[in-house]
């Protein structure tokens, strides 16, 4: 059986997530420092890469020393946007730093949730006073001393924009711009969530004209897939069924599956939005078999339409022990694949209104 939780497992009791300093600030504190460490939430998506890269670029433009440090699946696609000057490591290789690497900063970006940070979450506890954060949700804890948290933005990389600017960085200087964009672009879905409002396009226009090739970089993240993805995606969309009378569309994925396509967690990124094509579909949920009783699920919505309001899978994937935003969020369940869609579908009712 899953358990399903009160309140949302992102907040802290009493705690009041807020920015508490504002951008100038931060980039006092960046410019006074002379090694940071960059680290983001557990399986870092476009947003949480790109915000962590344009920081280290920034950050070499003003000639402070820093690395990145990822943990979790990452869609190898996301990559392809470093380049050999950047110093990104994997959490499951590198670890936690030694005592001779030890930074005198640490900056948590796209994430206040210390359940987003599970590999990294004992190292960084008695750390909290060189700590510090840029986010864009309104949801978190106390991960940072010092914190951004701009729940306007519809990316972190939005949000980290002002602090570059009060760091006088050049946006067209060393690439920061690309990450930038792509921080941008892939929390929107490409410009098509509600999120993305004038101030987003405004960024947008900036940033391609400091440099951004939005083509190249759609090609390379958006166009890149392998024969086995496309064969995963064959796979989910022969399991579509649909739950509160068709409002919500529920794809499956197990083990076997990913045994008999090649196809691996990392490559699955975007399978999820497909049924929202469908007209009637507001939400859609993937479930994904990532080991015997323990299902992963996805989960995505469009916005209010047509007299409908929207379903806020932020809040439904609470009940889980995930969360994320309205729009797009994930949580992870410890039953079978059956089991986790019967759990979903039993809290449906009160999001489907």
């Amino acid at each position: 059986m899953t358990t399903l939780r009160d309140g949302h497992p992102w907040d802290e009791a009493g705690f009041t997530y807020e920015s508490n300093v504002s951008p100038a600030d931060l980039a006092g504190v960046f410019a006074a420092a002379s090694s940071v460490l960059i680290t983001t939430h557990e399986k870092p998506d476009g947003d949480a890469l790109g915000t962590s890269l344009a920081l280290h670029r920034s950050l070499r433009q003003i000639g402070v020393r820093s690395w990145i440090v990822l943990a979790g699946p990452l869609d190898q696609n996301l990559l392809a946007v470093t380049n050999e000057d950047d110093d990104v490591r994997r959490f499951e290789e590198c670890g936690t730093p030694s005592e001779e690497e030890e930074p005198d900063l640490i900056a948590v970006v796209d994430t206040g949730a210390w359940t987003q940070l599970d590999s990294m979450k004992d190292w960084l506890r008695p750390r909290v006073d060189r700590v510090v954060g840029v986010d864009h949700h309104a949801r978190g804890g106390s991960v940072a001393g010092r914190r951004v948290v701009d729940t306007e933005c519809a990316s972190a990389t939005q949000a980290l924009v002002p602090v570059l600017d009060a760091m006088g960085i050049d946006l067209s200087q060393n690439d920061v711009a690309t990450p930038l964009f792509l921080g941008l672009a892939t929390d929107t879905g490409w410009f098509r969530f509600s999120s993305a409002g004038p101030a987003v396009y405004r960024l947008a226009a900036r940033l391609m004209e400091s440099g951004v090739d939005k083509d190249d970089l759609y090609a390379l993240i958006e166009q890149n897939a392998s024969p086995a993805r496309f064969a995963m995606i064959a796979r989910a969309l022969t399991s579509l069924s649909f739950m509160g009378n068709g409002a919500v569309a529920v794809m499956r994925l197990s083990m076997e599956d990913f045994a008999e396509t090649g196809a691996s967690l990392e490559g699955l990124a975007g399978i999820v939005n497909t049924p929202l094509e469908i007209g009637s579909v507001r939400a859609s949920i993937l479930l994904t078999e990532a080991a015997k009783g323990l299902t992963k699920a996805s989960f995505r919505s469009k916005p209010a339409s047509g007299g409908l309001g929207i379903v806020d899978v932020n809040e439904l994937a609470a009940r889980f022990g995930g969360g994320g935003h309205v729009h797009a969020a994930g949580a992870r369940l410890s039953v079978d694949l059956q089991e986790a869609a019967d759990a979903i579908e039993a809290e449906l009712p009160g999001f489907l209104s």
